[in-house]
């Protein structure tokens, strides 16, 4: 099989080792661009979201590169995102493309059965089966290595001094870890990344407002779906942490970890699961107010159903926990010109709250 996958944030890198060491040739897939978003408008039908677009462009992309099997995932509720394959999948047969496979990884507690059936496709042969719990080792080991060297240059970014040097130093060291396949060679890169961004000249007299960016996950985690949305921010001088990563994410398809406090700090305003990341859009503000944030930011496509029910919930959320919260709808007509205006003037807004309640606090001090 030559096999492609949706191309999401960091994620290739992870797919490319495993899908090539269970011993198929791996197609990947190009970074989303205004092409990609482009060809899947043409094709999709018009009520259709961002991510479904960006995703079937992606597989018309790597289609042309060669690709006759797609590996997507699946999902259950209420979310119109459970759908996506199927319709994927009938789009490209009226296309013609008859001799592409699409297979949909669906959660494997809720769908046990259909996940183990795509998955016995995938791993063909007993000594693949054999060699699975190594591969998957290696697998967890390189994911886990990218979210952290990820979260460290989000975290050094809006102390540089010279804008843009975390960014330079941080794809290269995205090559090295590709590079590396073992165990010890991925901890090696890894530890070598984190050095490596370590030494990012800083300034850490500043005091950066703070800002969580919550919402739909695919438009969260893929830069070009939002505009860029955490690194223009932090080249603002502000620290943006992401709501989620690649291993939680993966992790929380199995075990779930952490769900019940999420729930939990969501239940006073929502307690009704409305698929997606609903529930956590309201959840995780909450906890992000009750750990001092200044602001939140929900990033969400344009007719998303769970993060439209989440937007309707925000302002009360706001209200009563005194946090600002900023939503930004996306979908193909979003220009980055207007995502960067409506930035500052947030940011704008939040530091004069910090400067008011600093005056205040130095006033109560007198």
């Amino acid at each position: 099989m030559r096999i492609t996958f949706p191309y999401m944030g960091s994620s290739p890198l992870v797919f490319k080792q495993l899908f090539a060491e269970l011993g198929h040739e791996v197609v990947v897939p190009p970074p989303p661009s205004k092409h990609t978003l482009d060809l899947g408008t043409k094709y999709a039908p018009e009520f259709a979201c961002i991510p479904f677009k960006i995703l079937l462009g992606t597989y018309l992309e790597a289609i042309a590169l060669g690709a006759d099997t797609i590996v997507s995932t699946g999902g259950v509720g209420p979310c119109r995102a459970g759908y996506y394959g199927e319709l994927h999948r009938r789009i490209l047969h009226d296309l013609g493309y008859n001799n592409v496979r699409l297979l949909i990884l669906e959660p494997p507690l809720r769908r046990p059965r259909d996940f183990l059936r795509v998955l016995s496709t995938l791993v063909e042969g007993p000594l693949n089966w054999l060699r699975l719990p190594g591969i998957l080792h290696r697998v967890w080991t390189k994911l886990s290595a990218l979210d952290r060297v990820e979260k460290a240059a989000h975290a050094i970014r809006p102390y540089e001094i010279t804008k843009g040097e975390t960014s330079r130093v941080y794809k290269e060291c995205l090559k090295a870890i590709d590079a590396a396949t073992a165990v010890a060679e991925i901890r090696a890169a890894e530890s070598e990344a984190l050095a490596r961004l370590a030494k990012v000249p800083q300034d850490t007299t500043r005091q950066p407002l703070k800002v969580a960016l919550i919402g739909e996950i695919y438009v969260v985690f893929e830069p070009f779906a939002n505009h860029n949305v955490q690194i223009m921010l932090e080249e603002m001088g502000v620290y943006a942490e992401r709501s989620i990563y690649l291993a939680e994410w993966t992790l929380g398809n199995a075990v779930v970890p952490g769900e019940k406090d999420i729930k939990g700090a969501a239940r006073p305003y929502l307690s009704e699961l409305v698929g997606g990341h609903g529930l956590n859009s309201i959840g995780e503000t909450v906890i992000y107010a009750w750990r001092g944030f200044d602001g939140v930011i929900q990033l969400a496509p344009f007719a998303c159903i769970p993060e439209i029910v989440a937007k309707s919930i925000l302002p009360r959320v706001s209200r009563e926990l005194n946090i600002p919260v900023l939503t930004l709808f996306l979908d193909e007509q979003t220009g980055e010109a207007g995502i960067r205006t409506r930035l500052e003037a947030f940011i704008d807004l939040l530091a004069a709250r910090r400067k008011k309640r600093e005056g205040q606090v130095a006033w109560a001090a007198i």
